[in-house]
């Protein structure tokens, strides 16, 4: 759906969503005509209550309608607790439907969407705005409804005492809907400004919080604050927008309302006169004027909940509607031998004039190790990143055991190929959660167990309180940075896939860690196609192919000792880089 689409066109997908609670929504509908008819019933009631009791004097009757009063408003009470129940339900239930889509889709979405768009704001759409799109797809409705519905009742019951009276009140509607109007107007324009303010302070508060110990080594602790405080100034100025709005439209349906009494005291008195309305026919008319009033400003007011929802609305179908991964293949794929063949391939992201990657060939064969090495900014990551297809290549082809990945189902591809990345994710479960991930999760606990011996963690894991069903915290945090890399490296073997591809997996590790990691790779390693984003001098010695990469192009490939006597920039980044590392 566009930006440009109606709020109306918004507000009726939105309802959409709601069609699988559609008893729980009638239940609640069927609640609401019952409380409005009682509400409309007890002001009726008033008219012999007042003539009965205090003009006529009637007793018998005076003892009866006090009963009828409290029998209306059982009623009323377990028909509003149908409504609130009904309608709750099928609210919350929506924006967990909600929530569930919106994340299943931006697990669907291409790995550039995650470079445009920010986790915190990703974070803003599955809670606050999927929490307010259920607000106005049912609570913002229930109080259309209900209010509509009690203003209805009301005017029914005044036209059924007194229609002379009531049509001189009704000529208050139209300055009334202009008003409702110009209400839902700036509503609109506001409430869109608000969510965004909202994801950009999330993001601000992530990116400072998560960075605390640059923001305290680097004495910016006043700078991100006064940043933060201006994001919030400016969240701040929005509500207040929202407050000012509220509260005119308030009042000057308050107003309204007033005038509204003032006329109905005019021309009742005038009835009354002329003998067509009686005392208590003049009560009814005011206890329904008087509910009529607080009705009028909730239907103002809900013109808040209304607009945020369906701004909120917008931002989620933004995300449902965006094309998922491209995942057209249909040749089938069980296991891979493992030959994977670059043809020119060049790579762009977005809006960059220069690609990133530009005419890359290469072969990388099963039992072989490529190492990758260039500079910081050289296109490293990116080369790796078009093998599962995260990324996909401008031109140019990559193949797979003879054919283009494009040709393979997604999932299919994905299986053949484990990584061990430098930021090792891992999830707050088990250790043998972590290890036997996803589509490894029917493992058997051998297999397990064997992996995680073969990876050098079986020595901590088996010091752990509980084992292999130790807790390991929210993203590992209650292990060390090698103990992490072990474990990604026991869930790659576990999976056991041709392909091995490893981002700087050793960078970031002290000599004993890298040590204990490097053994497990050379396990590892072994009958697959490994491709190394190679950091140590170690690594690319022993590796059957280097590739070296300069701004994109790949300049260089060969053996570690040919590259040398090349002479070339291979040798030059080893002299400047990697003898450094074998001094230290």
């Amino acid at each position: 759906m566009s930006d440009k689409a109606s709020p109306w066109q918004v507000y009726k997908r939105l309802l959409g969503f709601a069609g699988p609670y559609r008893v729980l929504l009638v239940l609640a509908g069927i609640g609401m005509l019952v409380e409005a008819a009682a509400g409309g019933a007890f002001s009726k009631l008033m008219e012999p209550v007042v003539n009965e009791t205090f003009i006529d004097r009637d007793e018998a009757k005076s003892l009866l309608l006090p009963l009828y009063i409290v029998g209306l408003f059982v009623i009323r009470g377990i028909a509003g607790y149908v409504t609130d129940m009904g309608m709750g339900k099928a609210a919350r239930s929506i924006a967990r439907d909600m929530r569930v889509m919106v994340l299943g889709k931006y697990l669907r979405l291409p790995g550039l969407r995650f470079d445009t768009e920010p986790v915190p704001a990703m974070l803003v759409r599955l809670g606050s705005d999927s929490d307010q799109v259920a607000q106005a797809a049912v609570d913002a409705m229930k109080v259309m409804l209900q209010q509509s519905l009690q203003v209805l009742a009301a005017l029914i019951v005044m036209f059924w005492t007194s229609w002379q009276v009531t049509l001189a009140i009704l000529l208050l509607g139209p300055p009334l809907a202009w008003v409702m109007d110009r209400v839902a107007r700036r509503y609109r324009r506001i409430s869109h400004r608000i969510q965004e303010s909202g994801a950009d302070l999330m993001q601000a508060a992530d990116q400072t919080l998560s960075n605390q110990q640059e923001v305290k080594i680097y004495g910016a602790q006043q700078t991100e604050l006064k940043r933060y405080a201006n994001l919030a100034d400016n969240n701040l100025r929005l509500a207040m927008k929202v407050e000012a709005t509220r509260s005119v439209s308030s009042a000057m349906v308050q107003l309204m309302g007033s005038m509204g009494l003032a006329l109905l005291l005019f021309f009742a008195g005038r009835e009354a006169m002329a003998g067509r309305l009686t005392a208590g026919g003049f009560v009814t008319l005011m206890i329904s004027m008087m509910a009529i009033i607080p009705s009028l400003k909730q239907l103002t007011n809900v013109q808040n909940m209304l607009q945020r929802g369906v701004a909120s609305a917008q931002r989620l179908f933004s995300v449902l509607d965006a094309d998922d991964e491209a995942d057209t293949g249909s040749r089938p794929l069980d296991r891979a031998k493992g030959v994977l063949e670059f043809r020119d391939v060049t790579a762009r992201y977005p809006g960059q004039s220069r690609p990133a990657l530009e005419g890359v060939s290469f072969t990388a064969r099963p039992g072989t190790v490529t190492a990758i090495v260039g500079r910081s900014g050289s296109g490293k990551s990116t080369l790796i990143k078009l093998i599962p297809r995260f990324y996909e290549a401008e031109s140019g082809q990559i193949l797979l055991d003879g054919h283009p990945l494009r040709d393979y189902r997604l999932a299919d591809l994905r299986r053949q190929i484990a990584l061990v990345g430098q930021q090792v994710m891992l999830f707050d479960g088990t250790v043998a959660a972590n290890v036997a991930y996803g589509e490894l999760q029917g493992a058997e606990a051998a297999a397990m167990e064997a992996a995680v011996r073969g990876a050098n963690a079986m020595e901590f894991v088996q010091e752990l309180p509980d084992g292999m069903h130790a807790p390991i915290g929210n993203k590992g945090g209650r292990l060390s940075g090698g103990q992490r890399q072990r474990l990604a490296i026991a869930r790659a073997m576990l999976k056991d896939a041709p392909i091995l591809i490893l981002d700087e997996a050793t960078a970031a590790l002290d000599n004993e860690s890298e040590r204990l990691v490097q053994q497990a790779l050379q396990k590892l390693m072994p009958d697959r196609t490994t491709l190394v984003i190679a950091h140590r001098l170690s690594t690319i010695e022993h590796a059957d192919l280097v590739l070296v990469l300069d701004q994109g192009r790949l300049v260089e490939q060969g053996t570690h000792a040919e590259l040398l006597a090349r002479g070339g920039l291979y040798a030059h980044l080893h002299q400047m880089q990697f003898r450094e590392a074998e001094a230290g």
